[in-house]
């Protein structure tokens, strides 16, 4: 089988899983009435920032053609109110975010795309330039941006938990890292801090189930990740769970932390609570973000 042949069968199969994805990130965001759209002010407009590459969602007046006639390329002379207009979006797919303590709840991964595209459909809804970390999704405006990014989210990872990932963001934009951040803190730390270094602000969304943070477990009880690669068994769960609670409040308050010393906002959202009170929430810290 090519190359083109592997991606095309691999788009229709994740394609099943998009119309429904689609429909609800398209009603979210629907239910969120904003005013004048805050974000698309020069400012300090005339600054120069960078040479980008130019992509299909560009017109031919935003080509720089002195530049493009140095390279095989085309190239996009991007000023700092364009630049502030990029957002950069990183869902966790680990195998951790498939968990749910009732089936009457979404998976966490469920409600983490959910909210990552409901806020692509209002920033390009905007004028915005959005797109997922790495490169299967650079940030571009309009709206067949909403469908790439909706096929890019459908897949999921291979790794119990997920470490978020910093290239593709554009200098002095903004981004938002969805994930339940139970794994190393390491990674998150590392990931904000060279995002950072770029000028990057943006927002930290812990999603976690309501039975991550209750922890309604006693007796005999085996505790095993999604993926399988931790296992831990009990006679007595119950007599773990102020000490559970004591490492979950002590992960919370290490990941504000964390937002308030680069300059990033930090929320934990419950899969049993509105998706719209945190699309709120993430719309309107980009806002404080500028």
């Amino acid at each position: 089988m090519t190359q083109d042949l592997f991606l095309r069968a691999r788009a229709e199969t994740l394609g099943q899983a998009l119309p429904p994805l689609l429909a609800a990130a398209e009603h979210l965001s629907a239910t969120v009435i904003l005013g004048g759209h805050g974000r698309r002010r020069a400012g300090m407009g005339d600054e120069f920032w960078q040479y980008r590459p130019a992509d299909a969602g560009d017109s031919a007046r935003m080509i720089d053609w002195r530049r493009s006639a140095r390279a095989d390329s085309h190239f996009v002379r991007e000023r700092e109110w364009q630049a502030a207009q990029s957002v950069t979006l990183w869902v966790d797919t680990s195998r951790s975010m498939a968990f749910t303590g009732d089936r009457a709840r979404p998976p966490k991964a469920d409600r983490a795309r959910l909210l990552a595209l409901a806020l692509a459909v209002l920033l390009l809804r905007g004028g915005e330039r959005v797109g997922l970390a790495g490169d299967a999704a650079p940030p571009r405006s309009g709206r067949a941006q909403v469908d790439r990014l909706a096929l890019a989210l459908a897949g999921d990872g291979p790794a119990d938990y997920g470490a978020p990932v910093v290239s593709g963001m554009v200098a002095h934009g903004r981004a938002v890292f969805l994930s339940d951040f139970l794994g190393q803190m390491a990674g998150v730390e590392d990931a904000v801090a060279r995002a950072s270094d770029k000028g990057v602000r943006g927002a930290l969304v812990q999603v976690l189930d309501p039975a991550e943070e209750s922890f309604p477990f006693d007796g005999r009880t085996i505790f095993e990740s999604m993926g399988g690669t931790l296992r831990h068994e009990t006679l007595r769960a119950g007599d773990l769970k102020a000490r559970y609670l004591a490492r979950l409040a002590e992960r919370k308050d290490r990941l504000a932390a964390l937002g308030r010393a680069s300059g990033w906002h930090f929320l934990t959202h419950h899969t049993g609570e509105s998706a719209q009170a945190a699309l709120l929430w993430l719309y309107a810290a980009l806002e404080r973000g500028r």
